[in-house]
């Protein structure tokens, strides 16, 4: 086919496949949207309701006739953007537009400003030619590594193979992101009336009544199940420690009745980090009380996406309340209790209104009657607590 002939074969496929054409053709024969909306013209002017045939009488373009592009005439056009795009593998870290939103107006603005003639078009064509695309940053690294991070990997993995193979229960425990009760917009979006969306307040001021409710949480990784205090006042250990002791009167000791000690795998930091005195003062009183051992594997700083917790079930909950404004405290609790999977989650959650202190004081003494025996790798990270009354 000659180019017009082409032009016009292109037009009325696009016509033919209605909504989206024009740009399914130009993506399937290289030929730019402009050249097949003229050829849609040119069938239509010369077919008006096709009653009057159509010629194909006229100038025909000689191959290889026409403007040439852009990289013929200037050969140093295709250099020049690859340096402005990526400045530093191009050693060129004086780039002028290093230090800004490198969108295609600015580039060819630059480009424009170096002597060369191009339209903001153009350079959405030329980039593609040089392999670029609209990227956003991913999140890969987790900081700095620490030496023992794969070890404790593989420790915390062979204590917990342990505890199931022998019917012992094994916990993984967080805190979930503190969330704003009241008519607030929350994240995603659900099904509604077409231009009826939930309206919600403009402003996330917390509401001085219903302030923020805190989410902590226990996954049972045995049985598949959750656990889920939802706090009114602090993040503290003491908060922490009480919702694992509620869900072990409420869930767990049913289905562990021959349970004589407890694992538990958690963050390096927050309300149940290890170096949180507090915490392992709690989880003594905890020990105590429920008469068994109490064992703690931390997961090493900067990998608490690792924790079980995080993609077992906080993620569910999220899912399920996507979209929908936490008008109230009773609304968290039973969006979090109705969650649910095909895999068989299943999660209980209650409101727990007691007051939480903050700045409580553990002192050296304190922490010398506590019975902790500290296991011989990483013993910071991972260690037994014994239930011995404190002295």
């Amino acid at each position: 086919m000659n180019e017009k002939t082409f032009r016009l074969c292109a037009a009325a496929d696009a016509r033919c496949l209605g909504r989206g054409g024009i740009s399914s053709v130009a993506k399937a024969s290289g030929l730019a949207r402009n050249t097949i909306y003229a050829g849609i013209e040119e069938l239509e002017a010369a077919s008006i309701l096709w009653k009057q045939p159509f010629s194909h009488e006229g100038k025909i373009r000689k191959e290889g006739g026409g403007r040439k592009k852009l990289t013929e005439t200037d050969l140093k056009l295709l250099e020049a953007l690859d340096h402005i795009v990526d400045p530093i593998t191009r050693g060129d870290p004086q780039s002028p537009l290093r230090w800004t939103c490198k969108s295609t107006t600015k580039l060819a603005k630059e480009l424009v400003k170096q002597g060369h003639r191009v339209s903001q078009k153009t350079v959405w064509s030329l980039l593609d030619q040089l392999g670029y695309s609209m990227q956003s940053n991913r999140k890969r690294f987790d900081g700095a590594k620490h030496p023992d991070r794969d070890a404790q990997f593989h420790f915390i993995a062979e204590r917990v193979q342990d505890f199931i193979n022998r019917k012992q229960p094994v916990i993984s425990v967080d805190t979930k992101k503190k969330e704003l009760v009241g008519n607030f917009k929350n994240s995603g979006r659900e099904w509604q009336n077409k231009g009826d969306p939930v309206e919600v307040n403009i402003h996330d001021f917390a509401d001085p009544k219903l302030g923020k409710v805190i989410p902590y949480g226990v996954y049972d990784i045995a049985h598949n199940k959750g656990w889920v205090s939802v706090g009114i006042t602090h993040d503290t250990a003491e908060f922490a420690v009480q919702t694992i002791r509620t869900w072990w009167h409420r869930m767990g000791r049913r289905m562990y009745p021959k349970a004589k000690e407890l694992l538990i795998t958690a963050d390096g930091g927050g309300s149940n980090g290890w170096r949180i005195r507090l915490w392992k003062v709690e989880l003594q009183n905890l020990a105590c009380d429920l008469k068994m051992a109490i064992h703690v594997c931390h997961f090493p700083p900067g990998t608490s996406k690792w924790n079980k917790i995080e993609h077992r079930m906080f993620c569910h909950i999220t899912e399920n309340w996507r979209g929908r404004p936490l008008d109230s405290r009773a609304v968290v609790v039973n969006l979090i209790s109705s969650t649910s999977t095909e895999a068989g989650l299943h999660i209980k959650a209650v409101l727990d209104d007691r007051t939480y202190a903050t700045g409580i004081k553990v002192t050296d003494e304190e922490m010398s009657n506590l019975a902790i025996k500290p296991y011989r790798f990483h013993g910071d990270w991972n260690y037994k607590i014994k239930p011995t009354p404190i002295s």
